[in-house]
């Protein structure tokens, strides 16, 4: 018997805790908000990784083999690329992450990406290569061994791969050559920006620092920017001043938004999502296509005196049942919250496409307050 069932994948919600404001702990400035002006800078730069196991880049990737070709001639080697065979050497791309206060000699991490057609980076060693910024001026230098976290393996026309072998990272890998000039303030104002704006958020930082130093030391600009005037006693210790400042705590505010996940059947849920009156149903179909072969015989036919048997034959005889459950109705009452909604979910024993379901058709039918973000 051969049955094609409909079924339903798991379902997680994860739904933020109804807790009042004065009894929900504090959040620092720091993790909610940075200094303006002090941020990371991306460098980028090409390289070789050379002593790969005959699983680099074949003859197809004409730019692997340019560059092993020049960079034997820095080394005054001359050979002809026409001629050359590089299954040991892949060209990659190098990424990196220069930090705000950098100095030279420091080290950071950098990651390695396969330009070409190479198998796998396992086992190979990035040459030096220079990192350049936007500008075109070299910041760092990187160069060694490569972690790819993975393997690759095969032989007789068959592999095993785990994990993604063709990007691979070098810790610590690259040293800064050259700093970059961070401006912590401009003039006499220091800026915090808040990773998710909100004007509310912003109000309530410029409050507790205010408290801290005196009213009129901040004030809110924006939703997403609180402005600090330095005191002229405090130019020479801005770093302290910012470290007092980021331990501040607040009780950050955030929008009403729900936000799925189609791939995970994920729904999260925030606190600050109100529901009004409303009456949800909800009813689940389930259909059931089964077959099932039966053998049939028909009875023996006289030919010239004896008896000859027919050929059996296959007959399938095919079923098909729906059941559709009976709807249950749940009632949220006005001013319902998170808690409310999901416990009327639970009750209906809905699925991550039915949840996604009944959210839009609350939110059309205007009884939800709050964004609904499909991801």
């Amino acid at each position: 018997m051969y049955k094609v069932v409909l079924i339903s994948i798991c379902l997680v919600l994860v739904a933020a805790a109804v807790v009042p404001a004065d009894v929900m702990p504090g959040v620092r400035i720091k993790d909610i908000a940075h200094v303006n002006g002090v941020r990371s800078n991306q460098l980028v730069g090409y390289g070789l990784i050379v002593g790969l196991d005959n699983s680099g880049d074949s003859q197809q990737a004409l730019f692997t083999i340019e560059s092993v070709a020049n960079m034997l001639q820095d080394f005054g080697i001359k050979a002809d690329p026409t001629k050359m065979r590089v299954r040991n050497v892949a060209a990659v791309m190098i990424t990196a992450d220069l930090p705000a206060f950098g100095k030279p000699g420091d080290t950071m991490d950098v990651t390695v990406s396969s330009m070409g057609d190479a198998k796998t980076l396992q086992g190979g060693t990035l040459l030096q290569s220079p990192l350049k910024a936007a500008n075109g001026e070299v910041y760092a230098v990187a160069q060694g061994a490569i972690s790819v976290g993975g393997f690759s393996a095969g032989g007789g026309g068959t592999s095993v791969v785990k994990n993604h072998t063709t990007v691979g990272r070098i810790p610590r890998g690259a040293i800064i050559e050259k700093a970059t000039q961070t401006a912590m303030t401009v003039g006499d104002n220091l800026t915090f920006s808040l990773d998710d704006q909100d004007f509310t958020t912003s109000v309530r930082i410029a409050k507790a620092i205010n408290d801290k130093f005196g009213d009129g030391t901040a004030s809110a600009t924006d939703a997403g920017a609180v402005t600090v005037k330095v005191r002229s006693d405090q130019s020479n210790q801005i770093v302290s001043l910012i470290s007092t400042i980021g331990d501040l705590t607040i009780q950050p505010d955030s929008t009403a938004k729900i936000v799925v996940d189609e791939r995970t059947g994920t729904v999260a849920i925030g606190a600050s999502v109100q529901i009004s009156p409303i009456a949800i149903s909800h009813g689940n179909l389930s259909v059931e296509i089964s077959t099932d072969y039966l053998v049939s015989q028909p009875p023996p036919a006289p030919a010239r005196g004896t008896v000859a048997m027919a050929p059996a034959t296959v007959v399938p005889q095919k079923a098909v049942n729906a059941v559709e459950q009976q709807a249950s109705l749940v009632t949220l009452k006005g001013g319902s919250t998170i808690e409310g909604l999901v416990q009327a979910l639970n009750a209906l024993k809905v699925t991550p496409r039915d949840i996604i379901a009944i959210l839009q058709t609350i939110k059309q039918a205007g009884a939800l307050h709050g964004e609904i973000q499909v991801l």
